[in-house]
């Protein structure tokens, strides 16, 4: 096992739970568990409590049953994440049961067990909480004891291990029979304080919340330590088979293949991709087994329902690393899989199972390199990966100790086919306009770049955040990471005039979303001097930043995009003065008409492969824009005759409209255009700068 020979320890503070009501103490105890991936995965695991409540009817006391409910994490559950049922009522659904062939029907009585009307929906393992005759319940999938539960005698493991103490039941899908199984042996066992379920996970009780808490920690350790004496010198997966190559080379061959990848896999929708070369990853990858264990799939229904029956072994040789070749089999490898997906579902589907999902694989390993994995977004992709790397450890530690076994084909497909599985996923929200969607934003740290980013996260997509300035650049992924949270936000350095800053920003965009769908070439400067004045440093200045700069992002967004081949989308934000002269900033005003120019060039060019080119021109954004700092303002106030504080109502007034241009309005300009709402429209120009007649488009 990879679990760390230092146990895990116990963090309840007593004095802190003592200040606790006891449904307080449940949030507690879930929160302490689920900080340590050790003991549970993400939104993998449940806890209950059997508390004592007054009913508002009667005015009596009644048992009620506190439980984790549907979809939550015990990381960051807090109290309106559990379900409250009636245990009278729990118990009065025993004569309502007909038997294993109609138990997804007790599922509807559920909401009729519910105490104080709480809309909290109570999660399919309600049943194996509420009939354990203990008080207190923990769930948990813990690595070390899934490696004993999916060994082709975990029975004898259990035994062995724990003696008496810790039961063992057979696989048996979540529900209300496993309930029932899980009450008949604790009548029977009054001394066991757990039971491990085949290719399942943890069960553990004890009479007060600390006691199982600390059962459930000491029970894991146990296992673990058993797994660490056991495993002392045996070759994980058979050992290895080939090395990895530098951590620069793998991160530059998952820049290559991940946008192939993505673009072939995105069929119905956009995927979102996360690169994990991690020690345990590389270690699994490298190692002679990989391809007999990959095809066995994972055990632990969480694990499985994240990662998909098997993951895609992507063919490759470290020591003669020939990534054309691989890049040329892989439309036929992912082919190959999607054919063998729906060979599955064709043999195992029912007469009333729902119609076949995304085919394509989940998770994709390459010797010598790592994991990709693929999902609806980056927090799915993200914690996919987590998963199978909590397979891997359980492989690792079955395999050490005996035969790893997999789930059953045919009971793997229940739990993924699964009627009230497809419930749940028709509850969930419909996804925002720009899910799966990835943009990069260069000028990401100043005003019209941060309100881009914002306005282009609120609808869904991850944003690479790009500037050269890397104290605004880190403030900015700050702020965003805490609005919308981190796995949609990064940030990268690059100057747009140096050539190998743009091309590694966006190899780094495709490392960590697997490609790219929106470029907003933002990045800028203001300069103001008569000709006279216009030195040549100043003049190439405007030109390297307005003018190149635009084309080296343009160039090697359009490379991300032919490698995906699923269209892709450029916003450039130029400048009203692109199209209406403006006195004393020749520089500037050439080199943003330059800009509309190359924008018009590339729409030709990215027709034919549905990449969109448009432009968005601004004027007198005076808001949060880093260019109206310092001189620039000082020239454009002289040149105008004005101060500084007069300047924004010039402008104003200037306008047809009499308004002032802000950041938001540009950003909204801008995610219209890179959005499905404009999916029509290619070359062309928005103005937004209040109206000014010399900037109408001819």
């Amino acid at each position: 096992m990879s679990t760390p020979s230092i146990t895990i320890p116990s963090l309840w503070d007593d004095a802190k739970a003592a200040a606790m009501t006891e449904a307080e103490r449940l949030v507690y105890r879930s929160n302490l568990l689920g900080s340590d991936k050790r003991v549970t995965n993400y939104g993998g695991g449940n806890t209950s409590s059997k508390t004592i409540e007054i009913d508002l009817l009667t005015g009596q006391k009644v048992e009620v049953l506190w439980v984790k409910g549907s979809g939550g994490d015990s990381a960051s559950i807090k109290l309106d994440g559990f379900a409250t049922l009636y245990m009278e009522k729990l118990r009065a659904l025993k004569g309502l049961y007909r038997g294993v062939n109609f138990e997804d029907e007790m599922v509807d009585y559920l909401p009729h067990c519910t105490f104080k009307l709480n809309p909290r929906a109570a999660s399919i393992d309600t049943p194996l909480h509420a009939y354990v005759p203990k008080p207190f319940v923990d769930h948990m999938h813990p690595d070390s004891i899934i490696a004993i539960a999916a060994s082709n005698n975990s029975k004898e493991l259990t035994n062995e291990i724990f003696g008496e103490r810790i039961g063992w039941l057979p696989w048996k899908k979540p529900g209300f029979e496993l309930g029932l199984w899980l009450e008949k042996f604790c009548l029977e066992n009054p001394k066991a304080i757990g039971v491990i379920l085949e290719s399942h996970g943890l069960f553990t009780w004890g009479v007060t919340p600390k006691e199982c808490y600390e059962t459930t920690l000491a029970i894991i350790n146990e296992a673990a330590s058993w797994f660490e004496k056991k495993s002392k010198g045996v070759a994980a997966f058979g050992g290895a088979h080939t090395k990895s190559l530098s951590a620069a080379e793998r991160r530059a061959i998952a820049a290559k293949l991940m946008p192939r990848i993505r673009g072939l896999i995105s069929g119905a929708q956009h995927m979102v991709g996360h690169f994990d070369d991690g020690a345990v990853v590389l270690e699994f990858v490298n190692s002679k087994n990989l391809k007999s264990l990959a095809a066995l799939g994972t055990s632990c229904p969480d694990h499985f329902l994240r990662t998909k029956i098997c993951p895609l072994v992507i063919e490759f040789d470290p020591a003669r690393p020939d990534l054309p070749i691989v890049e040329q089999r892989l439309s036929a490898d992912i082919a190959t899989y999607r054919e063998g997906y729906q060979a599955y579902y064709d043999r195992c589907k029912h007469a009333n199972s729902p119609a076949v999902r995304d085919p394509n694989a989940v998770v994709y390993l390459m010797p010598g390199v790592g994991m990709f994995t693929f999902a609806k977004d980056k927090a799915t992709a993200r914690i996919s990966a987590e998963f199978y790397v909590n397979a891997i450890n359980v492989m690792r530690g079955a395999s050490a100790v005996s035969t790893y076994v997999g789930l059953p084909e045919q009971e793997a497909f229940n739990i993924e086919y699964w009627l009230l599985e497809e419930a749940k996923l028709s509850r969930m929200p419909k996804p925002k306009s720009l899910a799966g969607r990835v943009a990069l934003v260069t000028g990401g740290a100043g005003g019209i770049g941060k309100a881009t980013a914002a306005r282009l996260l609120r609808e869904g997509a991850c944003v690479m955040l790009a500037d050269i300035d890397e104290t605004a650049l880190v403030a900015a992924q700050v702020e965003l990471s805490a609005a919308f949270g981190r796995d949609f936000i990064r940030g990268v350095l690059i100057n747009v005039t140096q050539e190998e800053q743009v091309i590694k920003g966006f190899a780094e965009t495709a490392v960590e979303f697997g490609g790219l769908d929106i470029l907003v070439s933002n990045a800028g400067l203001a300069s103001s001097a008569p000709i006279a004045e216009t030195t040549l440093a100043l003049w190439n200045k405007n030109m390297d930043i307005l003018s190149t700069g635009y084309f080296l992002v343009s160039r090697e967004a359009f490379k991300v995009f032919n490698a995906q081949d699923i269209g892709g989308n450029v916003v450039f934000v130029a400048s009203k003065n692109g199209l209406a002269a403006s006195p004393n900033a020749s520089a500037y005003c050439t080199a943003k008409a330059a800009e509309i120019h190359l924008a018009r060039c590339l729409a030709l060019e990215g027709a034919e492969k549905q990449i969109r080119v448009n432009v968005v021109n601004p004027d007198a954004v005076l808001r949060g824009s880093k260019i109206w700092q310092g001189e620039w303002l000082e020239q454009r106030a002289s040149t105008y005759q004005t101060d500084k504080s007069g300047l924004e109502d010039m402008y104003r007034q200037r306008s047809m409209l009499k308004r002032s241009v802000y950041p938001e309005d540009i950003a909204e300009a801008i995610y219209f255009l890179a959005s499905d709402a404009s999916a029509k429209s290619t070359g062309n120009i928005i103005n937004v700068d209040a109206g000014n007649a010399q900037a109408f488009t001819r």
